[in-house]
């Protein structure tokens, strides 16, 4: 791992880059032939020596490293209309699209580099992330073309849904809220009650479940291996594998960890918040001392100015990181979420309550519990909690502020709040600033 420093946003800081190269498990397989792209398998260029591994130019490996988020990574196959057999050879024969990635976080997010899940044993590369694109918003997954990954987790929808509850073929609906799909390079266990062990395992359930895609992951591969586009991305990229279930999951996955929430208004405002308690006196001494930590404070002062927090958000995000109001007992560090489960009471008083983790877990501590959910970009994925039950932020911050709905396995976590209303809409106002941009994602260009 090396730590490379670099301007981010007009922001002068350090960025700790992830580098997870010469992974023996996985290759990057790149032909220039004319007759279709070559296939060298993970086990053969396991084996090989390095001077026989296919080589990549110094221009291309210098762009290897990447901040998530940029647009590049997710701007699909370059063209209009479907996607076809000669533009996919095209995208695969260039070597820089087979390059391991070193990854860098962007502001805000950053500081969760230590987080990151799932790199090592499932390298991501520009091709890996477009055929995962490709799949994530495929029809052809589902047993009648009409579910996609977007259909539950849709980019125009915070990447969940505005329904309370997924909705499946067939119009058929679960009993819980679609959770989002952004930020899981930070995140184990995923799915509400994190039944899944990691994002590939998540990406390949709904293809099975009957009530989502409704399909088999013997027919998904059989569809998926039947359209030739597909079967040359899924060749070159794994290999002699080719098409399996684990390399679909393992694609999504991969986008999937492609997408990222931006810097918000609150990321710059933490840029310059240390400077803000600083006297005038006081800044002028660090000018004339130190001019370097001056140019520091100009620069995130000039970007938290281009990006501000309101005046009631900035209260909200004192109270948030207040201990006395608590809500950092679980949301906390760079995604705001402790990757852990909670009762909070949601849903207890039914007559046959979910049990969340419990589930999976059997221990008793964990009946209606449920994983936390991010605070980043919270305001564009309502409705809220596992079973979508409360339709804003401000149902959110009330259901808090009554200590949660009373049961015997209620989080200690949670505890009555004495909050004015100025106070609970000072919360959901940080909530808000908590708000960074999205890739822009292209949504269709599918293989023919």
């Amino acid at each position: 791992m090396r730590m490379p420093l670099r301007a981010l946003c007009g922001l002068s800081i350090s960025l700790m880059s992830l580098t997870f190269s010469g992974c023996a498990q996985e290759s990057a397989p790149v032909s220039s032939s004319s007759k279709g792209p070559s296939t060298v398998s993970q086990e053969a260029t396991a084996s090989i020596g390095s001077a026989e591994k296919p080589s990549v130019p110094k221009d291309d490996a210098a762009s290897a490293e990447v901040i998530l988020g940029s647009p590049e990574l997710t701007a699909g196959i370059p063209g209009e209309g479907s996607l076809t057999s000669d533009q996919i050879q095209a995208w695969l024969e260039k070597p820089e699209n087979h390059v391991p990635l070193e990854i860098v976080l962007p502001l805000g997010l950053m500081a969760g580099t230590s987080q990151v899940q799932g790199i090592a044993d499932n390298l991501m590369t520009r091709a890996k992330i477009e055929l995962g694109r490709q799949l994530y918003f495929d029809k052809r997954l589902s047993a009648d073309s009409t579910i996609s990954c977007a259909s539950c987790h849709d980019p125009d929808e915070g990447f969940a849904k505005h329904t309370q509850f997924g909705v499946g073929i067939a119009g058929q609906m679960g009993g819980r809220n679609s959770p989002v799909s952004y930020n899981r390079i930070v995140s184990g266990a995923q799915f509400w009650d994190g039944r899944a062990a990691s994002l590939e395992a998540q990406a390949v359930g709904p293809i099975a479940n009957p009530i989502e895609m409704g399909n088999t992951h013997e027919k998904a591969v059989e569809t998926i291996a039947g359209i030739p586009g597909y079967e040359m991305q899924f060749r070159v990229i794994f290999g002699d594998d080719g098409v399996t279930i684990d390399n679909i999951g393992r694609a999504i996955a991969t986008f999937e960890r492609a997408i990222v929430s931006g810097p918000a208004p609150f990321d710059y405002y933490e840029g310059v918040r240390p400077f803000l308690a600083m006297k005038p006196a006081d800044l002028d001494a660090l000018k004339e001392d130190d001019p370097e930590a001056y140019a520091k404070y100009q620069s995130a002062k000039a970007a938290a100015d281009a990006h501000p927090m309101s005046e009631s958000a900035v209260r909200g995000r004192d109270l948030f990181f207040n201990e006395k109001v608590g809500c950092t007992a679980c949301h906390v560090g760079a995604n705001l979420a402790d990757e852990k489960y909670h009762n909070l009471g949601v849903g207890m008083t039914a007559e046959t309550p979910d049990l969340g983790r419990f589930v999976v877990s059997n221990k008793e501590e964990d009946k209606g519990a449920f994983k936390t959910p991010t605070i980043r970009n919270v305001a564009l994925s309502a409705p809220y909690m596992h079973d979508g039950t409360q339709k804003t932020l401000e149902e959110v911050v009330e259901h808090y502020a009554k200590g949660g709905t009373p049961n015997q396995w209620l989080s200690t976590k949670i505890k009555k709040l004495d909050l004015k209303p100025e106070d609970k809409a000072d919360l959901v106002e940080f909530m808000k600033a908590c708000t960074g941009e999205f890739p822009k994602i292209e949504r269709g260009r599918l293989p023919e």
